[in-house]
């Protein structure tokens, strides 16, 4: 159901109530993130797992009504392959030097807001893809993350291989960009306090839950494009297998208690997995659109059969 509550269950909020909603575990609310961030008190959030507008603009309101139009904008609409609708994608080729510049200053500014709310040792992973995860890191680690690696989500994606626009036949055995068969998700980490050992015992943050005793948390998940049954639950340009989600989720928590954030929460995807693993969690959404559909789309997801964690298993 939907709620007016504030935006912080651990401490008063100066700004006015937001529009929300909770299902099990999970609130999300509709707010701009970085505003959020800043009216939270120290020490509240034990991981971040997030997908973010890579761009900036492809969600603004002007890109994302060309989107639902069929228009395109910056988005690029694939045409179809086997008799299957491919999901549109962003066109991050045409970003200017400018445009790399106010993303680099957009994520160090959302770090900076994010670093206090973190508990020490606290896991930020941040979806990003390889045109442009070279900028998110550089201002992630500027702000004061510690990098930590990349999970890769190993997927064979639609993305670069198809040869020069106009000129197929000119040149049919070109690729212009190699087709794209990862997808890299950026690991940072709140600085320690002490010891690996003392920061789980204080703050039950600082290394990832394994799938079992005998296999350590991997950073290479093994996933699929996100399934047309799953897309039909949550219709979000971006959205990811619950199948994937579910077992990065379930590993960013090492003891598997705290609450995971996710700052650009679109249909509640992370927060659909979070509740699928038993885990607290807090969305934030800028735009009206998503925030509207992760009311339906959050609790489909959450308990979709076709995503379930067999990936723990091997």
């Amino acid at each position: 159901m939907t709620t007016r509550v504030r935006a912080s269950k651990t401490a008063e909020s100066r700004l006015d109530y937001w529009r929300s909603f909770t299902f099990g575990k999970a609130l999300v609310l509709e707010a701009d993130c970085l505003n959020w961030l800043r009216e939270q008190g120290p020490n509240t959030v034990h991981a971040v797992v997030t997908d973010p507008p890579y761009g900036l603009f492809e969600y603004s309101s002007e890109q994302q009504q060309k989107l639902r139009n069929g228009k395109g904008g910056v988005w690029r609409i694939p045409p179809s392959f086997d008799g299957v609708q491919r999901a549109p994608l962003p066109r991050f080729t045409v970003l200017s030097p400018q445009d790399l510049r106010a993303l680099e200053l957009f994520f160090l500014e959302w770090a900076k807001a994010l670093i206090p709310v973190l508990v020490p040792g606290a896991n930020v992973v941040v979806a990003t893809n390889p045109l442009l995860s070279y900028v998110v890191s550089a201002a992630l680690a500027k702000a004061g993350l510690e990098r930590r690696g990349e999970i890769v989500r190993l997927v064979m994606t639609m993305r670069g291989g198809d040869r020069p626009k106009a000129a197929h036949e000119e040149f049919p055995d070109i690729s212009v960009m190699p087709r794209s068969m990862w997808e890299p998700w950026l690991l940072f980490r709140k600085p320690l306090e002490g010891r690996a050992q003392d920061n789980l015992r204080k703050w039950g943050t600082g290394g990832f839950r394994r799938p079992s005793l005998e296999k350590p948390f991997g950073d290479v998940i093994l996933s699929a494009p996100t399934h047309k049954s799953e897309r039909a639950l949550a219709p979000h340009p971006s959205l990811k297998p619950q199948q994937f989600m579910r077992t990065l989720v379930r590993g960013v928590l090492p003891l598997g208690q705290g609450v995971v954030l996710d700052p650009f929460c679109g249909t509640g995807s992370t927060l659909a997995a979070a509740e699928s693993v038993g885990y607290e969690s807090i969305g934030i959404e800028k735009d009206p659109h998503y925030f509207e559909m992760a009311k339906k789309a959050l609790p489909r997801l959450a308990v979709f059969k076709n995503g379930s964690n067999h990936l723990l298993s091997l």
